[in-house]
């Protein structure tokens, strides 16, 4: 009883810091590109998140986080599975804690700031909503308007390798995350900046949009 009460307290403290992320960022709702995308309650971490929550999976999760983070990750999914179906309002505080614990560990293996978790309907720039429709589609298309004609080749390129590895077991971490590193260098030069990156949790990297079966 002692434990779950120090649990839900630990539980408690980090969902007001998230609730308070969400707040300042319907105060800052300017369309963001994709390493901020990561951060909203409508991006593909916290979808992840939810998706292992769901299937109590946390490998679901895993493959946003460089493997030092592997241990505090899962600690923080246990709890949260622990506690969340005590009642709706536990629910929702272990969803607030375990999507803090994740995104706050994600960016910091990509040595970024984490400034909370931001609210649903966060506006998206345009060239990163046509890359997710992109690997959606299975086509270029979506970006063939957004991305100059002498880019093309190389955005091809990119993206084809996407493609070819977006089809990961779920429980093969190191295959996700090569997945996640291919998903980086062809939503950055998507979105025009052509340098190369060293590795999704090293560099700025982004994420996977679809969490794989």
């Amino acid at each position: 009883m002692i434990n779950t009460i120090m649990e839900m307290t630990a539980i408690k403290g980090l969902a007001r810091k998230a609730a308070l992320g969400l707040a300042v960022g319907m105060l800052l709702l300017a369309p963001v590109a994709a390493e901020a995308h990561c951060d909203t309650m409508d991006g593909p971490t916290v979808k992840d998140a939810l998706k292992a929550m769901k299937t109590d999976n946390v490998n679901y999760a895993l493959k946003w986080v460089q493997p030092r983070y592997e241990g505090e990750v899962t600690r923080a999914f246990n709890l949260s599975m622990k506690v969340m179906d005590i009642n709706a309002d536990t629910r929702n505080l272990a969803e607030q804690y375990f999507f803090e614990i994740l995104l706050r560990d994600h960016r910091a293996g990509e040595g970024a700031p984490f400034e909370g978790v931001k609210p649903h309907g966060t506006p998206i720039d345009e060239r990163v909503k046509a890359a997710d429709r992109s690997i959606e589609e299975g086509n270029l298309k979506p970006l063939e308007h957004l991305v100059d004609k002498d880019k093309q080749p190389e955005l091809e390129r990119r993206f084809q390798r996407v493609m070819a590895l977006r089809d990961f077991d779920v429980n093969d971490l190191e295959a996700g995350r090569e997945y996640i590193e291919a998903y980086v260098q062809f939503f950055k030069f998507a979105e025009g900046e052509e340098d190369e990156h060293h590795g999704v949790h090293g560099h700025g990297g982004h994420e996977a949009l679809h969490g794989q079966e």
